[in-house]
């Protein structure tokens, strides 16, 4: 059984961010996936340092230096950067993480994930497509007001969405 924390949309608001990692390790989530716009490349280094489990990154389009963001990586080797698309399993779970909602619901409605991951619209929305789940965790930036992230269960095969 894995617990796994789902986060997206940061932009660089670290508050949120630790808040976020400070629920993760009080669930005893395992893995942590953000699904794009950390925006500058400390929120990633502030990931792995507070955050021990496996960490996947796909790219948003707000994640403009690549180089650096890629050498901050480095010094973390639980952290993955998967560039735009990552295709995960855990405990025989299917997942995929894409950072735009139009290409997400597609992969979503192909029936081969248990679980779609995106942000991008910093809406959130947990919806039943095909076999699996369609997930947007909503955003750590707050700015539609909320700030929310989501974890999922491999042993249920449920997610849940936790808002501030």
């Amino acid at each position: 059984m894995t617990k796994i924390i789902i986060i997206s949309d940061s932009h660089d608001q670290i508050a949120h961010l630790n808040q976020a990692l400070d629920v993760a390790l009080t669930a005893d989530a395992e893995v942590l996936l953000h699904c794009g716009d950390l925006c500058a490349p400390f929120m990633l280094n502030q990931i792995g340092e507070r955050f021990s489990g496996p960490v996947h990154v796909v790219f948003g389009n707000n994640d403009g230096d690549g180089r650096l963001l890629q050498v901050i990586a480095a010094k973390h080797p639980h952290i993955s950067l998967h560039g735009i698309y990552a295709e995960l399993e855990f405990d025989s779970r299917q997942i995929a993480m894409i950072h735009y909602p139009e290409p997400a619901r597609r992969i979503a409605q192909s029936s081969q994930f248990d679980l779609v991951c995106y942000g991008h619209d910093h809406t959130r929305l947990l919806e039943q497509v095909g076999r699996g789940w369609l997930l947007n965790p909503g955003e750590l930036l707050g700015m539609k007001g909320q700030v929310s992230w989501a974890i999922y269960d491999t042993q249920t095969g449920q997610a849940k969405i936790e808002v501030v």
